[in-house]
C-alpha cells in the first residue's frame, strides 16, 4: 500500500471547478516499477560494450520485457514522480547506445539512424525547451510513441539478426516518428489552451 501525500497546485485549484480550491493525491517519490525502468540504464551500457551479437540480443530482449513490465506494474500499483523522469531517461539513453551500435556498423545511413531516433530527439529537445522556459509540463504516453518504441526494437532486432528487413523496418519506424512528433505538437498545444482556460 503506497502512501500519497495530498498537494495543491495552481492549475488543480482552478481545473474545472470556477476557481474553488481542489485537493488531489501527489505520487509517492518512487515505486516498484522504477526498479525495473532502472535496468535499462546498465542494460544499455552493456549492449554499447559488449562486442558479441547473441548477448546484445539477450540484452534487447531484457531491456524490451523490462519496458514492458515497468508500465504493467506502473499501472497495476501505481506510478511515481521519480518514475515519470526515470523512464524516458532510461529509454531514450538504450535506444541512443543502441542506434550509436547500428551507426558505427554502417548497415543503416546516419539520416535513416536520425529518422527513427527523430522522436526522441524532438522529445530531448521539448524537454530542454521547457527547462529553460521554466514550463514544466507533462504529456502522457500517446499511441504513436509506443508504436515508434516498437518499431525502434524491431530495428535493433532486425540489425542484430542480420535481416534484409532492416531498411523497411527503419524507414517505416520514421515515418511513425514523424506522425508522432506532429501528435505530440498537437495534444501540447491543446493542453496549453485548456490550462488558459
Amino acid at each position: 500500500m503506497w502512501f500519497y501525500v495530498w498537494d495543491m497546485t495552481d492549475l488543480e485549484r482552478s481545473a474545472g471547478t470556477g476557481g474553488a480550491p481542489v485537493t488531489v493525491p501527489v505520487r509517492p517519490w518512487w515505486s516498484p516499477a522504477d526498479v525495473l525502468t532502472a535496468i535499462r540504464i546498465p542494460l544499455a551500457i552493456a549492449f554499447l560494450l559488449v562486442p558479441d551479437q547473441e548477448w546484445r540480443l539477450v540484452i534487447l530482449a531484457t531491456a524490451a520485457a523490462s519496458d514492458f513490465a515497468d508500465g504493467f506494474v506502473a499501472r497495476r500499483w501505481g506510478g511515481s514522480r521519480l518514475g515519470e523522469l526515470l523512464d524516458p531517461v532510461a529509454d531514450k539513453l538504450f535506444m541512443a547506445c543502441g542506434f550509436a551500435v547500428v551507426l558505427f556498423s554502417g548497415e543503416l545511413a546516419p539520416l535513416e539512424v536520425l529518422g527513427v531516433l527523430a522522436r526522441d530527439v524532438a522529445a530531448a529537445i521539448a524537454f530542454l525547451a521547457t527547462v529553460l522556459l521554466r514550463r514544466p509540463a507533462v504529456i502522457p504516453a500517446r499511441l504513436g510513441g509506443k508504436v515508434v518504441t516498437i518499431g525502434q526494437l524491431l530495428t535493433l532486432l532486425a540489425y542484430l539478426l542480420e535481416s534484409s528487413l532492416l531498411r523497411p523496418v527503419a524507414w517505416a519506424t520514421a515515418a511513425v516518428a514523424l506522425y508522432a512528433i506532429g501528435d505530440y505538437v498537437r495534444a501540447a498545444r491543446d493542453a496549453r489552451v485548456v490550462g488558459r482556460q
